[in-house]
């Protein structure tokens, strides 16, 4: 039995807070609430037996600085901040993290404008870069080759999943692993009380979801309708059998009409180089193989109109993700572009991490963070890259609604 923390209108609350998802957005966001409002009481349901288990642990470990987004947008105010305060973070609880800059490189010549571009859109964030020839390049890496570069000084790696245990441990919420959320009754004069798949039942004043690559399922689960569903796209990798080719971090020019980086270099705090991701259609939401099949997760990408639209849209580039996913000659042929050396030989098989990418009905792929409130209830429905970097303005955020909200009730 859980302790009774609060009664009113005759209802007994277990908590003030509910956060569904451990993830680093979830923990942060019950960490900021905990800060902010002392006294609070917070709880963290969490399906897996440990925090962040999926997006948080299933990436590159890159600490962004900024650089990509639209000037004004909440990935550029929280990605900036964020990553200095990431940085100050992990210094303080001893965590490994290093600030290493990282080169974005044009290899072709109709990439020198958006790389130019990419120069003023640092500058209007607020970020140092500097711009390099192809002589310069070698300062920084002398096994990559291109026409241009720009390096950005302000970006780093970091053990993500260590902050978020670091979170978790200092937040003082009450975190409860293995608790599948499966049922949500919420009434706005009442609160939600929230079910989990071994029977237990939760009853809190306010609902925070943070659930990540299921958000969406757990919005509808607590009766609201959001706009935008998640597909899940698989990120895949490799690591570099020959780390010494690459000293830090090593992009090409994004794609301006698809919110992915394509196939980059990384050297991790491990010291291990880890080379991806490219970015192919998952069949579950937690698909981190071609093997792992779910029916009904796939099907509701299926049905969703906004899937339909995607690939109409952007099918040429998804054939070339396909066949960089099916042979390893082709994601060889991709890392050449950036690293010449590299063979085949060199690509080691590493796990991989699948994005929650919110889409909209007409097939628009949602750019920015999404968090959006119902009676009672917070819902982040869009957190990707750079939500790790950006998770602890991005947690405080979502503990100011959620401590509005609890406030009005």
């Amino acid at each position: 039995m859980w302790e009774v923390v609060q009664v009113r209108q005759g209802v007994a609350y277990d908590c003030d807070v509910l956060v569904v998802g451990g993830g680093i957005v979830g923990l942060s966001t019950a960490h900021a609430i905990t800060r902010a409002a002392p006294g609070t009481r917070v709880t963290v349901l969490e399906k897996e037996p440990g925090p962040a288990l999926h997006q948080t642990g299933r990436n590159s470990g890159v600490i962004h600085s900024g650089i990509y987004y639209r000037p004004g947008s909440l990935k550029a105010r929280y990605a900036v901040g964020g990553a200095a305060e990431m940085v100050k973070f992990c210094a303080e609880y001893g965590i490994a993290h290093a600030v290493t800059g990282k080169l974005i490189v044009a290899t072709e010549r109709d990439e020198l404008p958006r790389l130019h571009a990419l120069v003023q859109r640092g500058r209007e964030n607020g970020i140092p870069v500097r711009e390099l020839g192809t002589a310069q390049i070698a300062e920084y890496e002398p096994e990559v080759r291109g026409l241009a570069a720009i390096h950005v000084g302000t970006t780093g790696v970091c053990d993500f999943v260590g902050v978020a245990r670091q979170l978790a441990e200092a937040s003082g919420a009450e975190i409860r692993y293995g608790a599948q959320v499966v049922r949500i009754d919420r009434r706005p004069e009442r609160g939600a009380a929230v079910r989990t798949a071994d029977g237990d039942i939760v009853r809190a004043r306010v609902l925070v979801n943070c659930a990540g690559l299921h958000c969406d399922e757990i919005a509808r689960l607590a009766g609201d309708d959001p706009e935008a569903r998640i597909v899940p796209f698989r990120g895949e990798y490799y690591g570099l059998a020959r780390p010494e080719l690459v000293r830090g971090l090593v992009y090409p020019v994004p794609d301006p009409a698809f919110p992915f980086l394509g196939v980059h270099l990384t050297r991790g705090v491990d010291g291990e180089v880890h080379i991806g991701p490219n970015a192919v259609p998952a069949l579950a939401r937690e698909g981190y193989d071609w093997g792992v099949v779910r029916p009904r997760e796939a099907a509701a990408t299926v049905a969703w109109p906004g899937s339909w639209h995607i690939a109409r849209r952007h099918w040429r580039y998804g054939i070339g993700e396909l066949r960089r996913s099916v042979s390893r000659g082709a994601f060889v042929e991709a890392v050449r572009r950036l690293l010449p050396a590299v063979t085949e030989e060199d690509l080691v098989p590493a796990p991989a991490g699948v994005r929650a990418q919110a889409v909209l009905r007409d097939g628009t792929l949602v750019d920015d963070f999404l968090i959006e409130q119902g009676p009672r209830t917070v819902h982040v429905l869009n957190a990707p890259s750079p939500a790790a970097t950006a998770s602890l303005p991005i947690g405080r955020e979502v503990a100011r609604r959620a401590l509005d909200v609890l406030a009005s009730v």
